[in-house]
Parts: C-alpha cells; structure tokens; sequence
C-alpha cells in the first residue's frame, strides 16, 4: 500500500464505502458535498493506493445452509513454526472458513467458520484441524450473534 494523506472527504468517503460497497458514486458525491466527477477520482486514487482492497458482499450464512458459526483457536505444535504460511494456505482451502487470523499470544491462529449444524462443525474440527501433525490443540466458541458496527474511519 502506498502511503497517501487523507482529508476529512476521503475519511468520510471510506466510512460510506465501508456501510455500503455498493453505494453509486453519484449517490456518494451528493452526501460528501463534491462533484461525482471528484468523487470517482477519488474513489479511484484510494483504490490505486491500495486503501480500498476490494468491495465484498455479506451473505446470510443459515440461506445458504450454514447456520451454525463458530471461531476456532489454534495452537500448532513448537515443531511446526516453520510451516505457518503452509498451514494457514490449508485453511484457507477448507469449506466453510470464513476468516483466517494469525495471532500472536498462546493462539496461533483463529478462525471464522460456518457449519450446517454441531456435527458437521465437530467433523470439521476433527477431521480437519486436529488430525493435522503440527496441531497441538483446539478451542471453539460458538457464535451466537454478529454485529458489525460502523467503522470509524
């Protein structure tokens, strides 16, 4: 990512951007008060500076058959530190991860998964994550609820 100065319109651009992905850029140009002409400027010059990464669609995850959602830490064997990028590329690869983190702490990793119900998230667990060689425990917390607030820019 470049390193670029932002002013209170480019601020105030990436608050809306970050409710609405799918905001018009007319629509855009009016709230934050510039010509649409300005605003996809704008727009653009955050994008090629690597500021906006990319426009993304929340689904609901129960329509498409995963209600169940699930944050699973991950503590990988000491043998196994120089596989991290190897194994975080595996769980990336796996059918209903949603998220992959990389934590410092006593977690390696945590990760955001969604399952058609607790038996297939217990497979999933076993069959996928614990079985692995470089894995030296699991933890799931099951998610009851998500909210995502505003995000400040």
């Amino acid at each position: 990512m470049s390193e670029i100065e932002l002013d209170d319109v480019d601020h105030r651009l990436l608050s809306e951007v970050a409710a609405d992905g799918r905001i018009a850029n007319n629509v855009l140009a009016r709230r934050l008060g510039i010509a649409p002409s300005t605003c996809l400027t704008r727009t653009r010059r955050l994008i090629d500076a690597g500021v906006i990464r990319g426009f993304h669609a929340e689904l609901d995850l129960a329509a498409l058959g995963r209600p169940l959602q699930a944050m699973i830490s991950i503590r990988l064997q000491p043998s196994a530190r120089n596989q991290i990028e190897e194994f975080q590329h595996y769980l990336t690869t796996l059918p209903g991860v949603i998220n992959v983190y990389f934590l410092a702490g006593t977690e390696d990793f945590q990760i955001h998964v969604a399952a058609p119900d607790g038996d297939a998230l217990r497979d999933f667990v076993v069959g996928s994550i614990s079985r692995r060689r470089e894995v030296a425990g699991t933890h799931t917390s099951l998610i009851f609820s998500h909210v995502r607030p505003p995000l400040a820019v």
